[in-house]
């Protein structure tokens, strides 16, 4: 899950396996594979990206490199 802040400035969470596609239109708009579900976050795609490849890095390399000895 990555945090990301509405337009509004509330934050949510995204499951970032979900997300279908990230596009400016200017605002960031976040398409979900699931009913096409969609949000704008005031986070630019590249935060966005960013925040999903660090979330995975956190929770797919570390046990990885847990395991070596």
């Amino acid at each position: 899950m990555i945090l990301l802040h509405r337009l509004n400035g509330k934050e949510f969470t995204v499951n970032s396996d979900q997300i279908k596609f990230v596009e400016a239109t200017p605002d960031t708009v976040i398409t979900m594979v699931t009913a096409d579900e969609k949000f704008m976050v005031k986070e630019s795609v590249a935060e966005v990206i960013q925040l999903t490849i660090d979330y995975k890095r956190k929770w797919l390399w570390k046990p990885l490199e847990q395991g070596k000895s």
